[in-house]
């Protein structure tokens, strides 16, 4: 079983679903802003599917995908801790880490 770190680990999927998170996408569309064929674009779309981070709906010929933001908060839950990191190490008035 693919986890949802091993799906969104593939930049083109990152890219794909930063897409969908403006608004739902039919197949084609995706495949012209990624210049990419469409069916590379529908394999990325298959492997996000079935980890359940995006959902299709059938309108008339068309395949609509849409983000479903749900699965990525065991992404969320995982960075927690290095946000509380981040947030000590960073010194804002001189955009240093320290």
């Amino acid at each position: 079983m693919t986890t949802t770190f091993e799906v969104v680990a593939e930049p083109t999927r990152r890219r794909i679903l930063d897409f969908l998170r403006e608004r739902s996408r039919p197949v084609g569309e995706l495949v012209e802003l990624f210049g990419l064929s469409q069916p590379l674009v529908s394999k990325h779309l298959r492997v996000l599917r079935d980890a359940g981070l995006v959902r299709v709906r059938q309108d008339a010929q068309r395949r609509w995908y849409e983000l479903r933001p749900e699965p990525l908060v065991e992404v969320d839950a995982w960075l927690e801790p290095y946000r509380r990191l981040w947030a000590e190490a960073w010194t804002p008035s001189n955009g240093t880490w320290t």
